[in-house]
């Protein structure tokens, strides 16, 4: 004959049934939030960085007087405002057309020393500082970080200021 303990832990045996079923279901979507979250974070800070690179890339282009990278050269000083663009997107490693940049050319004032956009839409007077900044949207790779973040969309702005190097030229 059974023990009446026996009895009472057959009869709870049969009530916990499935309870190791929903605390992984409960401790899943915790892990997965957090997996998800750390995989969102990285990819836009990732997406920074690699836009942060294309920036200086671009500057650096722009500055040295090369203008070959302009897609439509029209033989004007702002082919090398076009061909910093172009490096940019080139070095971008495809974050470019993902964040849909917006991107301004500035200078600093020689006799004021006030930040001004580019005269003319033209980057190519030597000796000219030039700023280029670029503002940035993108949005996470999966829904778990879209409720915090304004839109939906993480917005960025990277910027690098150089000088034009000395160089003959338009």
């Amino acid at each position: 004959m059974n023990h009446p303990l026996e009895m009472r832990r057959i009869r709870r045996g049969k009530r916990e049934r499935g309870v190791a079923t929903v605390e992984f279901a409960l401790t899943a979507m915790l892990f997965f939030t957090l997996i998800f979250g750390i995989m969102d974070f990285s990819y836009l800070c990732w997406g920074d960085l690699a836009m942060q690179h294309a920036v200086r890339e671009g500057t650096r282009y722009a500055v040295t007087g090369r203008a070959d990278l302009d897609p439509i050269p029209d033989g004007t000083a702002k082919d090398r405002c076009d061909a910093a663009i172009a490096a940019i997107k080139n070095q971008s490693m495809g974050f470019y057309d993902r964040a849909s940049p917006t991107i301004v050319f500035k200078t600093v004032d020689a006799i004021t020393g006030a930040i001004t956009p580019v005269p003319g839409g033209s980057c190519a007077a030597a000796g000219q500082i030039i700023i280029i900044s670029v503002t940035c949207s993108l949005a996470p790779l999966t829904p778990f970080l879209k409720p915090f973040l304004a839109g939906g969309k993480w917005v960025f702005t990277v910027s690098t200021t150089m000088k034009n190097e000395a160089f003959t030229g338009l």
